[in-house]
């Protein structure tokens, strides 16, 4: 199948998707890779409060490479800044307020989601900047939802949307929303159902790339 009517989503595409669709005053904990830029693309004027599990919440925009503070680091070893009634605490404490359900959201990147929600996200190597399961293991099932961000597909071009995933699962039915450089889809208990689709995507392309049934709104 060639692609000559679509071009797909950049990364920063994406985290624009997932940081306009993020309501006002919720609390948000941004996963590694593409999720942390959403944070770069909160709409002006709309207040997200962001955390990180190292322990800190209200976490601001990168910082200019002139004004890097090198001991303001995020769970991903990114450099962040702090907004103005932002706070640190101890990672235990941070933990704390992902078990107790205090996150309206989590953004996770993933290998495979699952057709009811089953997410796989372990790192496969030591090579990866965190070689573990990580904090996405609380953060699944902590936070009161789960949205991904990912490439529709593999660098080979298989699906990353899947009816069973073939990885170790991070967390069983916890995610909601997924973000694509191709589509955004809900998990339903229907399966993946298409909220949108990038321009010039036909319906028999999205669901060729996709492992699983798509059901249309």
């Amino acid at each position: 199948m060639t692609q000559t009517q679509w071009t797909p989503r950049t990364r920063s595409d994406i985290a624009s998707c997932v940081a306009r669709d993020i309501p006002e005053g919720w609390y948000v904990n941004l996963g590694i890779g593409v999720p942390t830029l959403a944070a770069n693309r909160v709409p002006e004027g709309r207040e997200v409060i962001f955390h990180a599990e190292n322990g800190i919440l209200g976490i601001g925009p990168a910082p200019e490479e002139d004004k890097v503070d090198r001991w303001m680091i995020n769970a991903g070893k990114q450099h962040v800044t702090l907004l103005p009634g932002g706070s640190f605490f101890h990672h235990a404490d941070s933990f704390g307020m992902i078990r107790g359900r205090h996150l309206d959201l989590c953004v996770l990147g993933a290998y495979e989601v699952s057709s009811r929600g089953d997410l796989a996200n372990w790192a496969r190597s030591n090579n990866d900047s965190a070689p573990a399961v990580g904090g996405a293991m609380d953060l699944a099932v902590g936070a009161k939802r789960v949205w991904v961000a990912m490439n529709h597909t593999t660098r080979d071009g298989a699906p990353r949307l899947v009816e069973r995933s073939q990885y170790p699962l991070t967390s069983q039915r916890c995610v909601s929303r997924i973000y694509t450089d191709l589509a955004v889809i809900d998990v339903t208990d229907e399966g993946f159902v298409v909220r949108e689709m990038i321009g010039g995507m036909t319906r028999d392309t999205l669901q060729h790339l996709t492992g699983a049934p798509l059901k249309w709104r």
